[in-house]
């Protein structure tokens, strides 16, 4: 982030992004990138107008591949299971590369770890990690294996 302060992070236990400065999220809705905004909106818990604003994106997109993944995330911030599950599908078929399946199978992971399905999750955490070690993503290996640890150590406990 440079010298810029931290206005959201992931939590480390429940791994859901959460703010941290809601003014500075919300600042940067204006002019932002489209994808970035169906983000943001539902991080700030606009959830049907991140919805409404990411069909729109998916509709018009000439390459679905990301507009299907923030999508995703906005049903998942619902709790609409079944229909980011199907949107995560999708992207696991368009997804070419293994940078690119890697990035869908930590979403994937998230989906799991919310629906409280902790083994699951974790084995595709673990996939995520071996994928982005291979292509030598290595930060954002380290935060699937962080996952995959936490997710192994919530099914352990239960």
């Amino acid at each position: 982030m440079g010298g810029e302060a931290e206005i959201w992070r992931t939590d480390p236990a429940t791994l859901r992004d959460v703010l941290l400065d809601r003014a500075a999220v919300e600042s940067r809705l204006e002019g932002c990138p489209p994808l970035e905004r169906v983000w943001i909106l539902s991080l700030l818990g606009r959830d049907e107008e991140a919805v409404a604003e990411g069909r729109r994106l998916l509709g018009e997109a000439q390459d679905r591949f990301r507009p299907l993944l923030v999508l995703a995330q906005a049903y998942q911030r619902q709790y609409r299971w079944h229909e980011a599950a199907k949107l995560h599908e999708e992207a696991l078929r368009l997804a070419n590369t293994r940078a690119r399946e890697a990035l869908v199978r930590h979403q994937i992971g998230r989906r799991l770890f919310d629906e409280a399905l902790y083994r699951d999750a974790a084995a595709e955490f673990e996939w995520a990690y071996d994928l982005y070690r291979t292509t030598g993503r290595d930060r954002l290996a380290k935060i699937s294996r962080q996952a995959m640890k936490r997710a192994r150590e919530i099914y352990d406990q239960s």
